[in-house]
């Protein structure tokens, strides 16, 4: 036997932390990891070298990466795990204090570095040293092409672009992801085109500001449509869903492309943060009341069945009782379909962190969970109102049992509700038409009509 197939393979784990930006980062980690011969392990706490992939926007993200950073730690002490490698956007933005506070960890690398892990791994396992690869973020968008889906097979997430020119006085992203930078369109269209030969049937368009799509392109308005348009011809997709729209970019001709569109989802994301134009001036946002009311009825005025989810930031400093009561009544006019809620965060280098008049940390638990609840009563009306109505949804997951987990239109996957179908003979990844027969506090009870024409599971 030669040398070659005596040797052991290197056994991987992998930890992929944060948001669906996040998701494609470590997807791309784990193709050059299998590709350069790597085997990936789920039993991270027996690996030669475990990856943490993390996610450092806002505090609960930060500690939740800490924890499973301390946790492979006290496995390395044990003689369990080898190596341990921290990347993504804690150590963009932690840089060397990271490696300083944990100087067990035997490497991080900074967003530049994502394609290079596999040879990041290779040099770790030959050194005693703690190495770092540390720059700026990188001055063009990442190519995403070929990655390790760890999504179901049948949707996946594509970026347009990276970074953010919006200077939230709240928000880290720019300092950590940098400059808003758009993907080539070709390059996209080619991302894409891979992904639906894969058998992905749904596309789940993100950035950290889609909206902004081409405006460093010379196509500020024309940008987004055009793609979308262009994604559309993608024979083998059949949803395409839009995420992390900035309300100020949102144009009237992205409405009709959205509003005329077959295969573009009657849903969007539209993160407000606020109503009260004080607040969202100390936010520095451009968004303003009368426009994002403008904009609400604007949307529902071209597609009265849009699905819209929003998020909303509680306990902004300053804050007042009145103007969280006016972002209440607000909630009550919208009656967004998906509404998620953060408390503020005071983070580490934002502008927001220094101001004064910050709120109570009882206060801003209190006001969130009197939005929750105003927003929980909203969605479990708009559940009922559903029953009795058919839809067509994507087959996400079936059991043994013929049970099964799906989604309609109005629902992105991980972050809203789904739909419950039982008796189901359709597989993952197919789509069915669906009546609505109940629903259960977020959720809805369906029942499968039939599985429409031409649908075939990738699996």
């Amino acid at each position: 036997m030669s040398k070659s197939k005596d040797k052991k393979a290197i056994t991987v784990g992998f930890y992929a932390l944060g948001c669906p930006k996040n998701i494609i980062d470590s997807e791309r980690m784990l193709a050059e990891i299998a590709q350069a011969g790597f085997i990936i392990t789920s039993e991270t706490n027996n690996a030669d070298v475990v990856v943490i992939n993390t996610c450092g926007f806002i505090e609960p993200a930060k500690q939740e990466a800490l924890k499973v950073i301390k946790d492979n730690i006290e496995l390395k002490r044990k003689g369990e795990v080898k190596k341990i490698i921290v990347a993504g956007c804690l150590p963009q933005r932690l840089q060397s204090e990271l490696a300083e506070q944990f100087p067990e960890i035997d490497a991080v690398l900074s967003l530049k570095f994502r394609d290079k892990i596999a040879n990041i791994i290779k040099k770790t396992l030959s050194s005693n040293d703690t190495l770092e690869f540390l720059d700026k973020p990188p001055e063009r968008p990442s190519n995403d092409k070929t990655r390790l889906l760890i999504t179901p097979g049948h949707y996946a997430y594509l970026r347009i672009s990276d970074g953010c020119n919006y200077r939230c006085s709240f928000c880290t992203i720019p300092s950590i992801r940098g400059e808003f930078r758009s993907k080539p369109i070709g390059n996209i269209l080619s991302e894409a085109q891979q992904l639906a030969s894969t058998g992905v049937h749904e596309i789940i368009i993100i950035a950290q500001a889609s909206t902004s799509y081409g405006r460093d392109l010379k196509k500020a308005k024309t940008g987004l449509p055009e793609l979308l348009k262009g994604l559309e011809k993608i024979k083998d997709i059949k949803w395409l869903r839009l995420m992390y729209a900035y309300p100020t970019d949102v144009t009237d001709r992205l409405i009709e492309t959205i509003a005329g569109s077959k295969k573009i989802l009657h849903y969007i994301d539209l993160p407000l943060q606020h109503i009260n134009n004080q607040i969202l001036k100390d936010m520095n946002r451009p968004d303003t009341e009368e426009g994002n009311y403008q904009l609400i009825e604007k949307l529902r005025g071209k597609m009265p069945e849009v699905a819209i989810r929003t998020t909303f930031i509680v306990g902004f400093p300053g804050e007042t009782e009145g103007q969280f009561q006016q972002l209440l009544d607000f909630i009550q006019w919208a009656r967004f379909d998906n509404l998620g809620c953060f408390k503020f965060y005071a983070e580490k280098g934002t502008a927001a962190a220094d101001m004064e008049d910050q709120i109570a940390e009882e206060l801003k638990q209190e006001r969130f969970e009197r939005l929750m609840l105003a927003q929980q009563k909203i969605a479990f009306e708009k559940n009922r109102s559903r029953i009795g109505s058919e839809v067509e949804v994507l087959i996400d997951s079936v059991d043994r049992d013929g049970s099964a987990v799906a989604r309609f239109y109005g629902q992105a996957p991980e972050i809203d509700s789904v739909c419950f179908i039982k008796n189901c003979t359709a597989g993952a990844g197919d789509l069915v038409n669906a009546k609505i027969i109940d629903s259960e506090n977020y959720d809805l009870i369906a029942e499968q009509i039939y599985a429409l024409q031409g649908s075939k599971s990738p699996r």
